[in-house]
C-alpha cells in the first residue's frame, strides 16, 4: 500500500462521510421543518461527493498516468476484534475500481437527486424520501470503499435495508409493499451464500495467515485474499473428502450473493417488481447502486474467481444465459419500467459473462465489464428519467396507453432516442463502445457460444428497446388523459440533458487505461464483432419499426399467430409462479407446518407444562398459609411427633 498523495485522496473517506452526516441531518432536523429544503440539502450533499470523487479521479490517476495501478488506503481503524491476530478494520479502498464505482455512484446520484427535487414536488412526503436516498447512496460507497470482505458484506446487508425502504416507499400500496418484501427476502437467502462463503475464506485464511500473512494485513483483507500465495494454498485445500477445492466452494458461494444483487437468474425474480417504487429510485437502483454491486463483488475478487475456474464458468454462463433469457421476456412486457427493468437484467448479464469469460492472461473482459458498467449507468438513469417525464405527463406506465408525443415532448423524446440508441450499441455512442469491447473478449477469449448469445441478445436489446420508443412517442396518442401534455420542469430536464450528453461521450474514455490487470491496453474497434452487432442492431430496429411503427397492429397479429408460446413469454416463464408452487404447496405444507406444530405444541406446551405444574403447586401449598393460629400449632405438634419418630427408629 502506498502513502497517499493529493487533498481529497488523503481525505477520501468524506466522501462516503457526507452523504452520511446528511442522512442524519435531512432526517433529523431539516425534514421536520421543511420537506422542499430537505430535497436541497440532500441533493447539496450528494453533488459535494460527486465533486469529491472526480477530483479523487484526477489526483489519482495524474500522480500513475501509465504505471501499474497502486491500492491506497488513506484510512483506517481497528473496528472489530475476534481474537489476537484476528481483527477487522473500517476503512477506505482507494483503487482504480473503487474510484470508477465512487464517481458512477455519486454522479449518477447527485443527477437523480436534482430530477427527484420536481418529480417529488408534490408528494408530503418526500422528506423522508431524500433521507432514505441518502442513505442508500452512502450505504453503496461503504461498499465500494471497503479494503476487507466484512465490511463489505455490513454495507451489502445496509444497501439492502436502503432498497426495503425505497421500493416501499409507498407503503399504502399492498403492490409496493409485497415488492420490498419480496426483494429482501430473495436477496436474503442469496446472501446466506454469501455469509457462509465468506466465513470459509475466514475460517482457512486464518489458518494460513501465520504462515503467508503480512504485517501490514488481515485475513478478511482483499489483499490477502486475492494474494497468489494464499489462492494457491485454497485452491488445493478441500473439505472433507469432498472433491471441490476450498477456493471454488467459497467462490460459488460468494458468487451466490452477487447473484441476488445483481438479479441473475434464477434469483432474478425481485428485480421487475421492484418498479414499485419512485421511478427515481428505479433509476438509482437500476444504474449505480444495488444491481451493480453484484458485478463489483466479483469484480473486486476476480483474483479468486480467476484461480478457481470452475467458478469463472459459473459466472460466464449464469452471466450468458440471464442476458439471453431476460432480452426475451422484455420483447413482450407492457409496462414500461418493466421493459425497462428487464433490459438492466439483459445488460448485467453482459458484465456477467464479460468477467467470466475473462483470466489473468487474457483480462479484457475485466476491462470490457467495468466499461459497459461505466457506459450503462449512464444511459440506464436517462432511460428511467425520461420515462418517468412520460409517466408524469400521461399517468400511465403503459406503452399502450401512449404514443404521438414526439412533438409534445420534444426534449424528453430527444434524450430518450439518444439513450435507446446508446443501448442499442449504435455508433458512435457509448453503449457501441463497451458493448463490442465485451463482444470481442468473449471471441477473443474462446468462447464461441457466449459470443453467439451475446451477439443475438445486441439484436434482442435494439428490437424492444425500439419497440416501446415507437409506442411511445409514434403514431396516434391511445391514452385516456385529458388534461393537456407538457413537458416537466426545467429543474427535471437538466439531469435528462446532463444524461444524454454522457451516453454519448461516456463511449470514449480510454477505460483500459484506468481500469485493468496488467499492462494498458487498447481494445480499439474489432470490425469482425462491430459489424455483425451493428447489423443486427440494424436489423432490431428496422423489426420494431415494421412491427410498432404503425400502432402496433403488426405485432398483434404476430402475438395471435404464436398463440400459447407467446403467452409463456410473457408470463415470464411462469418462474414466479414456480416459485410461488414451490413455498406455498412444498416449503409451506411439509416444512414450514410440521415446524409450526412442534412449535405450538411440543416447546409451546413444553413451557404451559411448566406453568401448569407451577401453578397447580401453588394452589396445593397455598393450604399450609391460612393465617390461623390453630392449623399452625396442629402442624408444629405434627412435625414434632414425626421428628421424635424419626429419631426413636433410628436409635432402635
Amino acid at each position: 500500500m502506498t502513502e497517499p498523495a493529493g487533498i481529497v485522496l488523503k481525505n477520501a473517506w468524506l466522501i462516503p462521510a457526507i452523504p452520511l452526516a446528511s442522512f442524519v441531518l435531512v432526517g433529523l432536523v431539516v425534514r421536520p421543518l421543511s420537506r422542499r429544503l430537505a430535497g436541497i440539502v440532500a441533493t447539496a450533499a450528494i453533488f459535494v461527493s460527486a465533486a469529491m470523487a472526480w477530483i479523487l479521479a484526477w489526483e489519482y490517476f495524474s500522480a500513475t498516468p501509465h504505471g501499474e495501478p497502486t491500492a491506497v488506503i488513506p484510512w483506517t481503524f481497528e473496528w472489530l476484534r475476534y481474537q489476537t491476530g484476528l481483527t477487522v478494520k473500517l476503512g477506505v479502498l482507494v483503487d482504480p475500481l473503487s474510484i470508477l464505482l465512487m464517481v458512477v455512484v455519486t454522479t449518477v446520484s447527485a443527477l437523480v437527486h436534482l430530477y427527484s427535487i420536481g418529480y417529488m414536488h408534490d408528494d408530503e412526503g418526500s422528506g423522508r424520501f431524500f433521507t432514505w436516498m441518502n442513505l442508500f447512496t452512502f450505504s453503496m460507497l461503504g461498499l465500494v470503499v471497503a479494503p476487507n470482505i466484512v465490511q463489505m458484506y455490513v454495507f451489502w446487508e445496509l444497501v439492502g435495508v436502503s432498497s426495503f425502504l425505497l421500493i416501499g416507499y409507498y407503503y399504502q400500496k399492498p403492490s409496493a409493499v409485497a415488492a420490498s418484501n419480496k426483494a429482501f427476502i430473495v436477496t436474503r437467502f442469496a446472501d446466506l451464500g454469501f455469509m457462509i462463503g465468506i466465513l470459509i475464506l475466514g475460517f482457512y485464511g486464518f489458518r494460513l495467515f501465520s504462515e503467508l500473512g503480512d504485517a501490514g494485513l488481515q485475513p478478511f483483507d482483499f489483499a490477502f485474499l486475492t494474494s497468489p500465495a494464499v489462492l494457491e494454498r485454497l485452491a488445493t485445500m478441500h473439505l472433507g473428502t469432498c472433491d471441490i477445492s476450498i477456493l471454488t466452494l467459497s467462490m460459488v458461494l460468494v458468487f451466490m450473493g452477487a447473484a441476488g444483487k445483481s438479479a441473475m437468474f434464477p434469483l432474478h425474480i425481485w428485480l421487475p417488481d421492484a418498479m414499485e417504487g419512485p421511478t427515481p429510485v428505479s433509476a438509482l437502483i437500476h444504474a449505480a447502486t444495488m444491481v451493480v454491486a453484484g458485478v463489483y463483488l466479483v469484480a473486486r475478487l476476480f483474483a479468486a474467481f480467476a484461480a478457481s475456474g470452475t467458478a469463472l464458468m459459473v459466472v460466464a454462463y449464469v452471466g450468458a444465459f440471464t442476458c439471453l433469457f431476460a432480452a426475451i421476456i422484455g420483447l413482450t412486457q407492457d409496462d414500461i419500467k418493466r421493459v425497462l427493468a428487464f433490459s438492466t437484467l439483459s445488460q448485467l448479464g453482459y458484465m456477467m459473462f464479460a468477467l467470466g469469460v475473462a483470466t489473468v492472461g487474457h483480462p479484457l473482459g475485466y476491462t470490457a465489464s467495468m466499461f459497459h458498467l461505466f457506459t450503462h449507468a449512464f444511459f440506464k438513469s436517462l432511460l428511467f428519467l425520461a420515462a418517468g417525464a412520460v409517466i408524469h405527463a400521461v399517468h400511465t406506465n403503459n406503452i399502450w396507453e401512449m404514443g404521438g408525443l414526439v412533438r409534445k415532448l420534444p426534449i424528453t423524446h430527444a434524450t430518450f432516442l439518444v439513450a435507446t440508441l446508446a443501448i442499442a450499441g449504435i455508433w458512435p455512442l457509448a453503449g457501441f463502445f463497451s458493448k463490442d469491447e465485451i463482444l470481442g473478449a468473449a471471441l477473443d477469449g474462446g468462447h464461441p457460444v457466449i459470443f453467439a448469445v451475446g451477439l443475438l441478445v445486441a439484436g434482442l436489446t435494439a428490437l424492444y428497446m425500439f419497440r416501446i420508443y415507437f409506442l411511445t412517442f409514434w403514431g396516434k396518442f391511445r391514452g385516456m388523459v385529458t388534461d393537456p401534455v407538457h413537458e416537466v420542469p426545467a429543474l427535471m430536464r437538466v439531469p435528462l440533458v446532463i444524461l444524454a450528453v454522457a451516453s454519448i461521450v461516456a463511449g470514449f474514455v480510454p477505460m483500459g487505461r484506468f481500469v485493468r490487470i496488467g499492462e494498458e491496453h487498447h481494445a480499439g474497434i474489432n470490425l469482425a464483432v462491430a459489424i455483425p452487432a451493428s447489423i443486427l442492431a440494424l436489423i432490431g430496429i428496422g423489426l420494431a419499426w415494421i412491427l410498432y411503427s404503425a400502432d402496433g397492429r403488426r405485432a398483434a397479429q404476430c402475438t395471435v399467430r404464436m398463440g400459447a408460446f407467446y403467452t409463456v413469454i410473457k408470463q415470464k416463464f411462469y418462474i414466479d409462479e414456480a416459485y410461488l408452487f414451490v413455498t406455498r404447496r412444498i416449503l409451506f405444507r411439509f416444512v414450514a407446518r410440521p415446524i409450526a406444530w412442534f412449535d405450538r405444541h411440543v416447546v409451546d406446551g413444553g413451557v404451559n407444562l411448566s406453568g401448569w405444574i407451577a401453578r397447580t403447586t401453588g394452589s396445593v401449598l397455598r393450604h399450609l398459609q391460612t393465617g390461623q393460629v390453630q392449623v399452625y400449632g396442629v402442624w408444629f405438634v405434627g412435625g414434632a411427633l414425626l421428628v421424635l419418630l424419626i429419631l426413636w427408629a433410628g436409635w432402635r
